[in-house]
């Protein structure tokens, strides 16, 4: 019986995150773009520095028709949405957040199941486009999907890199080896991993294939109302894994200066925080990449760099191994 408290009382700690944290990142984004780009709008909605502008949008996407197009396949049309959401409430999961077995479910193979899972998102945009009855959604679905086979590549070779210095694939035993004269050489990885997921979310400067000035809104043009909201909770709750993985695997996770114990989690939040940050800061300082710029950058870069990561991991375990 104790068991079964114990299951049910981190899915419910696990589902609260999901619920909660996507919807704080985009009030963030809200306030952070508005004050790093002069916008008004977002700091008016309820008065003291706009802290209704959340509300005001979800009453907005309820208030709107829910519209499916007469020729599309309903069913898969309207299964999309969660198709693209739920993957990452299954992440979420396996992600340890503090010392002491403080993870929804402790994994052996944990990087391998994260990786998997984060890659059934596409599904959502090959079934949306697909789905549509709309030739533009459905170009919108294939460059999405190529989009998101060119970034899987480097992400998966550098979170290799940091199984290999681990010497486990279990992320809670990734955190336990992780030591701070890491971070220098396994910086680059870190860059790699983080820009890749960025792509794989489809944020700017890698919104190519839903920017409304390419093809409308990508394979989610025909959607409406809460469906469409649903996308756009995805891509926030796709921020929240893509940051706290990024700190598990490259920055320590629960580690800190002081207090890893007691703290541990606080250390994993602040630096999921400031991640989170940066995706902002990214969305408004860089211009858009081209469709070609976008590939290139992920094959004769990061694909190279990623390889390079690993090389150099196997040379200082070489190294420190003899």
């Amino acid at each position: 019986m104790s068991d079964a408290l114990d299951i049910a009382l981190r899915l419910l700690a696990v589902f609260a995150v999901f619920l909660v944290f996507p919807l704080v990142i985009g009030q963030t984004e809200h306030k952070v773009m508005a004050h790093m780009q002069g916008r008004l709008g977002p700091m008016y909605a309820g008065g003291f520095h706009g802290w209704a502008q959340l509300v005001a949008d979800g009453v907005k996407f309820a208030q709107k028709e829910d519209i499916v197009p007469a020729g599309a396949d309903r069913r898969i049309f309207q299964l999309a949405p969660a198709v693209a959401l739920l993957p990452y409430l299954l992440v979420l999961v396996a992600i340890p957040i503090g010392p002491h077995n403080a993870v929804g479910q402790a994994l052996d193979a944990g990087i391998f199941f994260v990786l998997a899972v984060m890659g059934v998102g596409v599904l959502g945009s090959l079934m949306a486009g697909w789905a549509s009855a709309n030739k533009f959604s459905l170009l919108g679905g294939l460059r999405t999907a190529a989009q998101l086979l060119a970034y899987e590549l480097p992400m998966l070779l550098t979170a290799a890199s940091v199984a290999m210095a681990a010497g486990t694939l279990s992320l809670p035993g990734i955190i336990e080896a992780f030591h701070w004269w890491w971070v220098p050489w396994q910086m680059v990885g870190g860059v790699v991993f983080f820009t890749a997921g960025l792509a794989e979310l489809q944020r700017p400067p890698f919104d190519m294939p839903v920017a409304d000035s390419e093809i409308i809104f990508g394979a989610y043009t025909e959607y409406t109302g809460l469906r469409f909201a649903l996308f756009l909770l995805a891509e926030y709750a796709g921020i929240v894994v893509l940051c706290a993985l990024t700190s598990v695997l490259f920055l320590g996770g629960w580690h800190g200066p002081f207090g890893a114990d007691g703290l541990g989690w606080l250390w994993t939040l602040l630096k999921t925080v400031i991640l989170a940050f940066g995706v902002i800061w990214l969305r408004v300082t860089y211009p858009r990449l081209r469709e070609d710029q976008l590939q290139k950058l992920a094959w004769t870069v990061l694909i190279p760099l990623a390889l390079a990561q690993i090389a150099l991991t196997g040379v200082v375990k070489v190294v420190i191994s003899s």
